[in-house]
């Protein structure tokens, strides 16, 4: 109990005084006057606790006006997009472009769900993986055997739900970077992950300053030599960020029209990340990071049958606390829940 009592007042320092403690969806959510902070509490056999975690405190926000002031306060570049019904309710530069990480990988979602509706394509229709196609984690497939079989269903999954590299850097192959273009905006040509890794290798910096100084036109010619460049270590992304000009750009607005465009399919409802179920009727989330970007998509439906889209980007040239960037987006979709 010692312990528990040095936690709590370490909490009761950054959130308040301590209120109580509530039992909520799988776990308990331990409730300060400013915010609230869930954990995971197991107990042994004679109920003593076992194993206590406190996961990422949710500051307790009255208001839209005073979550987007804490959003404004953050350093750095941000933006932020509440759409409700299609109506803007809070933004904060929500036109402009930002670094979003893994996010633009609903671009590609969005070609491909257009390709199944016009019948061009089918969600159980099989490819072979290849060599070519393997990229940096996050994911498993660039694990899996050369052949493996897969369909376009397990790919789109494994790339929403796990940010799977190797699976959008897949589907992008199959389905044709022009094609997927049609939903990227600025970003053309659109790089594959593989791609865009190995512009970030330091091996490989003649080659980045020749694109980096590129138009369009040349920037095509030079993706066939991109695809035969060494990969990075997965370690060079562990500090801080890593030539910040590579990555891809979306408005907040773009993303909602992105996210709203595949809302609908189950897959999107796989990973909620930050997303409480059982506070909203339907969920669709996409999130992105790499060191110096954060952003966090999510298209909801309420129990009232209103629909909303959140979106926050978060780019910097340090090193991000996502930590406080996810409690201030929980914190915010925690006032719209509360607004059914």
């Amino acid at each position: 109990m010692a312990l528990v009592d040095e936690v709590i007042s370490a909490l009761e320092a950054q959130l308040g005084q301590y209120l109580k403690v509530r039992a909520e969806d799988d776990g308990f959510v331990v409730s300060f006057e400013k915010g609230e902070v869930p954990a995971v509490i197991v107990l042994d056999p004679e109920g003593r606790i076992a194993q206590l975690r406190f996961l990422t405190p949710r500051p307790r926000l009255a208001s839209l006006e005073q979550a987007l002031a804490a959003f404004r306060e953050l350093p750095g570049k941000v933006s932020l997009l509440v759409l409700r019904n299609g109506q803007e309710l809070a933004g904060l530069n929500p036109d402009e472009s930002l670094a979003v990480g893994s996010s633009f990988k609903l671009a590609i979602l969005n070609a491909l769900w257009e390709e199944i509706k016009a019948g061009r394509r089918s969600w159980s229709e099989v490819v072979e993986l290849r060599p070519e196609w393997k990229s940096l984690p996050t994911g498993i497939l660039q694990n899996w055997p050369e052949g493996a079989p897969i369909t376009l269903h397990t790919l789109a999954a494994l790339m929403i739900s796990l940010s799977d590299n190797t699976a959008s850097d897949a589907l992008l192959a199959v389905l044709g970077r022009e094609q997927v273009e049609h939903w990227s905006g600025q970003n053309r040509p659109l790089l594959s992950t593989r791609e865009a890794f190995a512009l970030k290798n330091p091996e490989n910096r003649g080659i980045l300053e020749r694109y980096l100084r590129a138009d369009e036109a040349e920037r095509r010619r030079l993706l066939p030599e991109l695809g035969q460049l060494p990969l990075p270590s997965p370690t060079l992304f562990t500090g801080g960020p890593v030539v910040q000009e590579v990555e891809w750009f979306f408005s907040a607005r773009e993303l909602c029209r992105l996210i709203e465009g595949v809302a609908d399919l189950p897959l999107m409802a796989i990973n909620p990340g930050p997303v409480r179920p059982k506070r909203w009727h339907r969920i669709a989330y996409k999130g992105g990071s790499e060191p110096g970007v954060l952003n966090l998509t999510a298209f909801l439906s309420s129990n009232q049958s209103h629909r909303y889209c959140v979106v926050a980007t978060w780019n910097s040239q340090t090193i991000l606390d996502e930590d406080l960037f996810v409690s201030l987006y929980s914190g915010l979709l925690e006032v719209l829940a509360d607004l059914q």
